[in-house]
């Protein structure tokens, strides 16, 4: 018995899917229109994000070490544009207030 295939035999490459963009940061993202501002939106998956740690502006708590989620960044914006958001944060983007409303006891960093 011969082992078993891991790639597709023919058609679309593994890392190409319909609607992706390469962008200027790297692959696997795609294009999403909010706030009348083109986004490009990438996965990062958790090993990758090893060591670092990052601020969600959707919920303004912290992304830990490790764990997978989105980097986000205008069309035409720079590298200073680019955000961390948790997947359900950037989901959520529109049913959110302004403002963020922490609790009594939140720490404010």
């Amino acid at each position: 018995m011969s082992p078993r295939r891991n790639r597709p035999r023919g058609g679309e490459k593994p890392d190409e899917h319909p609607g992706t963009a390469p962008g200027r940061y790297g692959g696997g993202g795609a294009t999403e229109s909010w706030q009348g501002e083109e986004w490009s939106v990438r996965p990062v998956s958790g090993a990758s994000a090893q060591g670092k740690r990052y601020r969600c502006p959707g919920c303004d708590q912290e992304i830990p070490s490790g764990v997978p989620h989105l980097v986000t960044w205008p069309e035409y914006g720079g590298i200073d544009d680019r955000r961390h958001w948790h997947k359900a944060c950037w989901n959520a983007k529109d049913r959110r207030t302004t403002k963020v409303q922490r609790s009594r006891n939140a720490p404010r960093h």
